[in-house]
């Protein structure tokens, strides 16, 4: 793909400063620049670069005032960071073969696909799946009975999405997603063994919904554990059976959520946060990464931190003290020390 300054700056709404027939054909670093790139200035700590780069193409603020001349063709946006959104867009989005239907795939005769759908090489798709129009199902791909996709969606290589899920509108699911895995959940029994517990319920995705690499959602045990609309999620997060997570909420890598915790919407959860079960977390909740949720969340726009969790401010003061201990010790071993040598001087 190729772009002139001028054609950019129309997609970003932007201005041009230079060149605005100059053409790139790839995003690069500051850094690393490249002619017939494109490249971004959004942090004043890398404004050095700005003079060095040999890129084409410079995404800068409009209140962006050089202190040096500057080589590159500038593009002058309002936001650097949604504009790169929106570019990468352009030259990330992956292609889309239309109503290419493999002859490696194996499909059962009630499998509805719909128009402009393309389905890969080695991809099962069960009895009663419907899938609907301008989707993809991408190589060795598998989908159980009974499932439902709706329409724009793109599975990537791997995904498995196991029997009577439900996935909605313009979502992704990335390389070796689990929909649909039974949960943990086993009784123990009076010899100190354990009687697996069955799941039957589903797990339903709704609209616009994306889900990282090697992440996994539990169906429910009975009903359904729901990802509700706007959701992302990143790779290598374990979702419990009959979770809910309220829409328009991110989660980053590593995250696990055990059975039945209910997330609100808007919430904002680092790497690495585990939750355990059965819990409430108000809508608009922000956990910092590593953090341990053991009991629920009541109050709406909670900032938390620290395992187990406590507020974000508190624990940052509470970590000023923490820090402090070894020496704090050292202090009082000293004291100590003095009085009980005045003691037994006066002994």
């Amino acid at each position: 793909m190729q772009l002139s300054a001028r054609e950019l700056a129309a997609i970003l709404g932007g201005t041009v400063e230079g060149n605005p027939e100059i053409k790139i054909n790839r995003p690069s670093k500051i850094e690393e620049g490249g002619e017939g790139s494109i490249s971004f200035l959004g942090n004043p700590r890398y404004e050095a670069y700005a003079y060095q780069t040999t890129a084409s193409i410079l995404l800068v603020n409009r209140q962006f005032q050089p202190r040096q001349e500057i080589n590159a063709t500038l593009i002058r946006v309002d936001d650097v960071y949604a504009a790169i959104a929106i570019l990468l867009q352009h030259f990330g989005a992956p292609e889309k073969p239309e109503g290419v239907i493999a002859k490696e795939a194996a499909i059962h005769d009630s499998v509805s696909v719909g128009e402009r759908t393309s389905v890969g090489r080695f991809s099962t798709l069960e009895e009663g799946v419907a899938i609907g129009s301008d989707s993809v199902i991408a190589d060795q791909v598998y989908v159980g009975k009974g499932v439902q996709i709706g329409c724009n969606v793109f599975i990537h290589p791997g995904v498995k999405i196991l029997k009577d899920c439900r996935i909605g509108d313009n979502c992704v699911l990335h390389a070796n997603v689990v929909i649909g895995g039974d949960g943990f959940g086993f009784a123990p029994q009076a010899d100190g063994t354990y009687q697996k517990i069955a799941h039957v319920g589903n797990v339903i995705i709704e609209a616009d919904v994306e889900i990282g690499a090697n992440t996994t959602i539990d169906r429910g045990t009975m009903g359904s554990t729901i990802i509700r609309s706007g959701v992302k999620i990143d790779n290598l997060v374990q979702i419990a059976h009959n979770v809910e997570i309220g829409k328009n909420t991110v989660i980053a890598a590593q995250t696990g959520v055990a059975g039945s915790t209910k997330i609100g919407q808007s919430c904002r959860i680092g790497g690495q946060v585990g939750f355990a079960g059965h819990l409430t977390i108000a809508d608009g909740t922000e956990i910092q990464a590593q953090s341990g949720l053991a009991s629920s969340v009541q109050s709406p726009n909670t900032q938390l931190f620290g395992t187990p969790a406590i507020g974000y401010k508190e624990y940052i003061r509470s970590y000023a003290v923490f820090k402090k201990l070894p020496d704090l010790y050292k202090r009082l071993f000293q004291l100590e020390k003095k009085i009980n040598q005045g003691l037994n001087g006066n002994e």
